[in-house]
């Protein structure tokens, strides 16, 4: 029979390894950092030992006239950590942010729930395998990927507006969404426009400067 010594340690390591992944997301300052991912995959490896370990004198007493299944509390993990998970998730400006996180904190708990049975081995090398999924992938989409933004500007000129815009078109530059409007500002009228573009992610803002800074009379007001 394991001691209460054990199952703190299963736990113990389970909220470490969920850390790690979560001290990922954080540096990457994004929506779970790492006490969101410490307390999903201790949660879970709690779960998981309840109910392989915490009917045990039920069990003894029932089995005769009743059945149990030990696992139920842990499958109801994988349902529950998908409400944490959708609370990651944003749909902002036609881009839907959080997914990955919200994926992570669904892998840290399954982390959480193989510690938690004694499995320390796979638990590691699951661990080391997310981690290097969130950073070779971060790499090699940032170097070669392409990044949606929507970029917002504004000038005195409507022939500025349609020069730029066949400019960046030349350039090679897709435009998901296009808006514009007139606004009046200390009297005067200008045009703000709104772009939501796809562009290589490498230096993809310094682009967006660079490339308006050419045009007099406009300025930027947004980028995200």
């Amino acid at each position: 029979m394991f001691t209460t010594t054990e199952f703190i340690l299963r736990i113990a390591i389970a909220g470490v390894l969920g850390a790690a992944v979560g001290l990922e997301r954080e540096l990457r300052a994004k929506e779970a950092g790492t006490r969101t991912h410490f307390l999903v995959a201790m949660g879970s490896a709690l779960f998981t030992i309840l109910s392989q370990y915490g009917f045990d004198e039920s069990l003894k007493i029932y089995s005769s006239f009743a059945s149990f299944d030990p696992s139920r509390i842990a499958a109801q993990v994988v349902t529950g950590i998908g409400f944490i998970g959708a609370g990651t998730i944003i749909f902002q400006k036609h881009v839907v942010k959080g997914l990955t996180t919200a994926a992570g904190l669904w892998a840290t708990a399954a982390i959480g729930m193989t510690a938690a049975t004694g499995l320390y081995a796979l638990a590691i090398g699951s661990t080391v395998l997310v981690l290097c999924c969130l950073e070779v992938f971060s790499f090699v989409v940032n170097r070669f990927g392409m990044k949606k933004i929507a970029v917002t500007f504004s000038t005195r000129s409507h022939d500025t507006v349609r020069q730029l815009l066949s400019e960046l078109q030349a350039d090679g530059v897709d435009f998901d969404n296009y808006g514009m409007k007139q606004i009046v500002v200390d009297g005067e009228r200008q045009y703000e426009v709104t772009l939501e573009m796809k562009l290589r992610r490498r230096n993809y803002r310094t682009r967006i400067l660079d490339f308006v800074k050419e045009f007099n009379g406009v300025s930027i007001e947004l980028i995200e």
